[in-house]
C-alpha cells in the first residue's frame, strides 16, 4: 500500500512533456496586436489626434492636443494588448499534470510575451506608418512638402533675422551664401546646446545690418530677440518630447498588464473552465 502511494507521488512529480510556451500561439497574438494597432492609428488619424487645427480660437489647445493624444494612446494601448494577449492565452496548447498556480503563470508570461513580441516587432515593422499617419502626412504628400522636409529647421529663423524693412536692401550680391553660413553657424550652435558667443554675436549683428539696412544696435537687438525665440522654441520642444515619451511609457505598461490579464482568462477558458460552470461536463483535451 505505501509503495503504491509512493509510486503515485512520484508519478505527480513527472514534469509534463509539453513545452511551457507555445510560440505559434504568442507569435498570432503579437500579430493581431500589431494589426490591430494600425487600424486604431488609422482611426485616430482620421478623429483629429494626429494634427492641431491651424486657425486661431479653433479646435482644441495645443495641452489639451497633447493630453487627449496621450490618453488616447493608453486606449489604444489597452484594446490593442488585451487582444493579443487574449488570443495567446486562447490559442495555446492545453498543459496536462501542471499545478494551477503554474498555469496561471504560463498563461501570465504567454500574455507578457505577446506584448513583448508586439512592441519588438512595431517599432520596427510599423515606425514607418505610424510615423506617417501621426505626423498627419499619409494622405498626399507633394513635392513641396518634401522639399521643406529637407531644409533646416534654423531656416525660419534666419529669414527673421535676413529680412528686410528696406526693399532695396535685397539686390544685394549672393545673398544666398550670407544665409547659408547663417543657417550652418546657427543649426552648429544650438546643436550642441550652447548660445552663440560674442564674436558670433557681433559678426550675424554685422551681417544683419548690412543685409537689412538696420542700424548696428537695432541689428543686435534682433540678433538677440530672434536668439531668445529660439531658445525657447527648442526648450517646448523638449518639454514636448519628454511628455510624449512619458504617455508612450505609461501605454506601454498597461499595455503589458492588460494582455498579461487577459492572457490568464483565455487561458482560463481554453482549459475548460467556462464550460464546467455552463454545462456542469469537464472539457474535452484537445
Amino acid at each position: 500500500m505505501e509503495q503504491a502511494i509512493r509510486q503515485a507521488t512520484q508519478a505527480d512529480l513527472v514534469e509534463p512533456s509539453v513545452p511551457g510556451i507555445s510560440w505559434a500561439a504568442v507569435l498570432a497574438g503579437a500579430v493581431a496586436s500589431l494589426a490591430l494597432t494600425l487600424v486604431l492609428i488609422s482611426f485616430g488619424a482620421g478623429m483629429g489626434f494626429s494634427v492641431v487645427s491651424p486657425w486661431g480660437n479653433s479646435g482644441v489647445s495645443a495641452s489639451t492636443f497633447k493630453i487627449g493624444t496621450g490618453l488616447y494612446f493608453i486606449v489604444m494601448a489597452m484594446i490593442s494588448s488585451a487582444i493579443g494577449g487574449y488570443l495567446a492565452g486562447r490559442l495555446r496548447t492545453k498543459w496536462l499534470g501542471v499545478q494551477t498556480t503554474e498555469v496561471h503563470f504560463r498563461d501570465t508570461a504567454h500574455g507578457f510575451l505577446a506584448w513583448a513580441a508586439a512592441s519588438v516587432l512595431g517599432a520596427v515593422l510599423l515606425a514607418s506608418p505610424a510615423s506617417s499617419l501621426i505626423g498627419g502626412t499619409l494622405s498626399g504628400a507633394t513635392q513641396a512638402a518634401a522639399n521643406s522636409a529637407q531644409s533646416s529647421p534654423m531656416d525660419g529663423y534666419v529669414d527673421r533675422l535676413l529680412r528686410s524693412d528696406n526693399p532695396s536692401a535685397q539686390g544685394q550680391q549672393n545673398p544666398s551664401d550670407a544665409r547659408g553660413e547663417m543657417v550652418r553657424l546657427f543649426t552648429s550652435s544650438f546643436h550642441n546646446g550652447n548660445d552663440l558667443n560674442p564674436a558670433d554675436r557681433t559678426y550675424v549683428a554685422k551681417v544683419v545690418s548690412t543685409r537689412t539696412g538696420l542700424s548696428q544696435a537695432d541689428a543686435e537687438k534682433r540678433v538677440n530677440d530672434v536668439v531668445t525665440q529660439v531658445k525657447a522654441d527648442l526648450d517646448a520642444a523638449r518639454k514636448a518630447a519628454m511628455q510624449i515619451a512619458i504617455w508612450l511609457t505609461l501605454s506601454l505598461f498597461i499595455g503589458a498588464f492588460s494582455a498579461s490579464l487577459a492572457a490568464t482568462e483565455g487561458g482560463g477558458l481554453r482549459d475548460g473552465t467556462w464550460g464546467k460552470k455552463a454545462y456542469g461536463t469537464p472539457a474535452i483535451n484537445r
